[in-house]
């Protein structure tokens, strides 16, 4: 297809689309008249605009929610939003519903353009992958749109409940006040914290809220707050408790909202850039087909499909890449065993569960310690059976993708030899019409030869000429016979050539072995990633410590509990220590500081065990103000660092999808088959 018919293709599309779009646009309008004389205070066109868009995504969510697969897709986005949307049940089915509407008019953009440029196979893969892809790259902006706009009105929120408080004196009636005068997520999650505390039971209602609490900053919000209302609020030389634990949340809700915003800004586009190739690897081939005919070869070839593949698995990559260093949250743990419907399937299979099992490390040895340490400090709540099955499925998957991807290689490559038309070597260029049918027949006659020799491996030379010459519906001359003799031969060779090696079936059992050792590689990544967030815990164990050091008759038992209120990541270790506590205290809190393994909470379980008898809580957290002002100092400079690595390795990963097309793609076969061309055209100016 010429360029002109694909601008006239483009402008058709954009005409339809522009065409669909007045027409719903019409619908709609037609729709708001009708709503309009129904709801009352809607007068206005923004207002009746705003009625008709609502309606239109109810009646989506009511029509969608009956269509099978579409019902579990539109079920999985709201449960993905319900977590950090607090509102009523419209709300968020429209919420929802316009999520899915957006990531079904990309994708059947995206897809009208693919099919057009791509038929066949190719399309329904680069469906698939571009179906996961803007899945992913909608919910997840969507989300982080909603935790962002959530973060910037905690700023006023906060204020605001600072200032209620400097009135009333009172939690209770600061916090109700400033939810009800705010709008927004925020204010809403002030109310959920009022009723929280105000319940008969504030104890369990601040429980159930910490397991929806959007993100850690409101969770600590809520904690100080149950804490002040409790133990009551002490003046110090520096000012309210209540206010300075107010204080120390507003700065670390600015200094997220401008990690997000500087991380936003380096790394924006980046996830386009990463995906664009999918678009162009079918012109690129298209054009070096048209301009070098001797491409087309390559493109045809084992290698050439091999090399494909590799550009995609890279995109496939690189994007992963790019969302693992975009995501804000390093690790999203909450507590309780989660296992999918097939793990389950899979753990009930006895047999399965054996075999996993018998290629599992066995308990008391010491991969077997290692890996459950592993898993522990990853937060990965998982059995070490569920693990094991999973590494064996892994496994299996993996293998039976290499066998089938090698299988497939052999087959394109017998199909090559069986179809592709002859090539002169001595012919520069592209062929003929006359040409092109000339070596189809060859091919033809090739091929029929080789069906009636039933493409044994070995035949001689003298039982394919005496083939050939039954064959060949017109006689050849001695030449011509013997150079298609040679060919055939040669074909019969490659053909005979296409089974599974031995080195192929290791590479095979090597990436098995890979797909085999990918969960231990991820939790070795998901532990260092968890750093940070584990550092987070800490401040936010240092602001509660700050508060109970002043109250009277706080023991270290009591303290204990409350940090394991506040624990996502830390709270198995606490949960241990509070057990054992009173079978010794001493002995409980060396195992917790055993069990945690971090240095900044083994710091501060050693000032709890010297509060034990020796010295007062007070006392023994004296200096931690000044631990705080450095910690915090210290949190600003590393994501300062981390912001410019994620932003350094974002523009490498996110180009060099574009780079490995354009290289492994275009410009290194076009060398290649160019150096090719030229050894042949030597050694043929060498027999003149």
């Amino acid at each position: 297809m010429t360029t002109k018919s694909w601008l006239i293709l483009l402008l058709g599309i954009c005409i339809s689309g522009l065409a669909i779009t007045l027409l719903t646009l019409q619908f709609f309008q037609k729709r708001g008249k009708g709503l309009s004389g129904r709801v009352p205070g809607t007068t206005t066109p923004a207002a009746n605009r705003t009625v008709w868009v609502r309606s239109f995504l109810l009646q989506s969510y009511r029509w969608g929610v009956r269509v099978p697969l579409l019902s579990s897709y539109i079920y999985l986005i709201q449960k993905r939003i319900s977590f950090r949307h607090v509102g009523d049940e419209a709300s968020l089915r429209r919420m929802s519903m316009t999520v899915v509407l957006i990531v079904a008019g990309g994708y059947g953009s995206i897809s009208i353009v693919l099919f057009l440029m791509q038929p066949g196979i190719a399309f329904v893969i680069l469906s698939v992958l571009c179906a996961v892809v803007i899945h992913s790259l909608v919910v997840d902006l969507w989300l982080n749109r909603i935790e962002k706009r959530l973060l910037v009105q905690m700023l006023d929120l906060f204020a605001d409940v600072r200032h209620r408080y400097h009135q009333h004196g009172m939690i209770e009636e600061a916090l109700y006040e400033a939810g009800e005068s705010g709008v927004g997520e925020a204010a809403d999650q002030v109310l959920l914290i009022y009723e929280a505390l105000t319940s008969p039971d504030p104890n369990e209602a601040l429980e159930r809220y910490y397991e929806i609490a959007p993100n850690r900053f409101l969770k600590a919000f809520a904690g100080i707050s149950y804490m002040v209302m409790e133990f009551g609020d002490k003046d110090r030389a520096q000012g309210s408790i209540y206010l300075k634990g107010l204080g120390n949340l507003t700065q670390e809700t600015h200094l997220e909202i401008l990690r997000r915003d500087k991380l936003d800004y380096l790394l924006k586009g980046l996830n386009m850039i990463a995906l664009a190739p999918v678009l162009f690897t079918a012109p690129i081939e298209r054009w070096a087909r048209g301009s070098f005919p001797t491409m087309d070869e390559f493109y045809r070839s084992k290698l050439g499909f091999i090399t494909k593949i590799s550009i995609y698995i890279i995109i496939i990559l690189a994007y992963l890449l790019l969302q693992r260093l975009q995501h804000y949250d390093e690790t999203r743990f909450r507590s309780g065993r989660k296992l999918s419907i097939m793990d389950r399937f899979l753990y009930n299979q006895k047999f399965i569960r054996k075999l996993a099992m018998l290629f599992a490390a066995k308990p008391g040895s010491t991969n077997y310690t290692q890996t459950v340490r592993l898993m522990r400090e990853s937060s990965a709540e998982l059995k070490y059976e569920w693990l094991a099955i999973r590494r064996l499925m892994l496994f299996v998957c993996s293998f039976a993708l290499a066998i089938g991807s090698i299988l497939l290689l052999h087959h394109i490559e017998r199909n090559h030899v069986l179809y592709d038309p002859v090539r002169d070597d001595r012919m520069f260029g592209a062929m003929a019409e006359a040409e092109l049918n000339q070596a189809a027949e060859k091919t033809t006659l090739d091929r029929e030869v080789m069906e009636r020799l039933g493409m044994k491996r070995g035949t001689s030379y003298d039982d394919v000429f005496n083939m050939l010459q039954q064959v060949s519906s017109i006689p050849l001359d001695p030449d011509t016979q013997t150079e298609t003799s040679l060919r055939i031969i040669q074909k019969l060779e490659i053909y005979n050539k296409q089974y599974l090696h031995w080195w192929e079936l290791m590479i095979a059992i090597f990436i098995g072995a890979a797909g085999y050792y990918m969960p231990i590689w991820l939790m070795m990544f998901q532990r260092k990633m968890r750093s940070m967030d584990m550092k987070h815990e800490i401040y936010q164990y240092q602001t509660v410590i700050s508060i109970l050091r002043e109250m009277d008759r706080m023991s270290v038992e009591e303290i204990l509990e409350w940090l394991n209120r506040f624990a996502v990541i830390f709270k198995r270790p606490l949960q241990k220590c509070l057990l054992h506590f009173e079978h010794g205290p001493e002995n409980a809190l060396e195992q917790l500081k055993e069990d945690a393994g971090l240095p900044e909470f083994q710091r501060l379980v050693d000032k709890l065990q010297l509060a034990l008898g020796k010295i007062s809580i007070r006392e023994a957290f004296d200096d931690l103000d000044s631990m705080m002002a450095f910690y915090f100092d210290q949190r600003k400079q590393e994501y300062t660092r981390m912001i410019d690595v994620k932003a350094s390795w974002g523009r490498m990963i996110g180009f060099t999808p574009m780079y490995a097309l354009i290289f492994l793609y275009l410009v290194i076969p076009l060398v290649g088959m160019s150096f090719l061309q030229m050894n042949i055209y030597y050694e043929q100016i060498q027999k003149l």
